[in-house]
């Protein structure tokens, strides 16, 4: 069995005449084992969630530091959520919070330097993780896919802002 073929998709990406559907259920099955691939190398590796990894990430583009509502936004997520993540970042010393000196309501989030530390390990192993699970594309072909990608996510973009 080819490799390809032991990541079965749901209904084999068969599905009569229909290649939209075909073709988004072959998006969801490569982005779900992305997803539970870097998961577990997380888990195993570096006892962390992905949860994590993403808030960290966030962070780390905004050394300023971020308010939750903030965090919400840029990682799609409620805020419930981004809040356990962050306190769970905090108690382990890789999160501080502040007072946001503009809103007295809200805190800001920013990486401790062990916080920073920490995530450069693990966006390099993360970066080896993606380098390695996209091997099988050459560059043109990368290339292309994000190109196409793109106009999938800018007609997206331009539906949603239909509803």
């Amino acid at each position: 069995m080819t490799r390809t073929a032991s990541l079965r998709e749901k209904h084999d990406g068969a599905l009569d005449d229909r290649g939209s559907v075909r073709l988004w259920l072959r998006l969801l099955t490569c982005t779900t084992v992305i997803e539970k691939r870097l998961k577990r190398g997380f888990a195993d590796g570096y006892d962390i969630t992905l949860p994590r990894f993403d808030v960290m990430a966030a962070l780390d583009r905004h050394p300023e530091g971020m308010t939750m509502g903030q965090l919400s936004q840029a990682l799609l997520v409620s805020n419930g959520n981004v809040t356990g993540v962050v306190q769970a970042l905090v108690r382990d010393r890789y999160v501080s919070l502040a007072p946001s000196p503009t809103d007295g309501r809200s805190s800001v989030a920013r990486l401790t330097q062990l916080g920073r530390e920490c995530f450069a390990g693990l966006a390099e192993a993360h970066h080896a993780w993606i380098e390695a699970m996209l091997a099988g594309l050459g560059r043109e072909e990368r290339g292309q896919l994000h190109q196409l990608l793109g106009v999938l996510k800018d007609s997206l973009a331009v539906d949603g802002e239909k509803e």
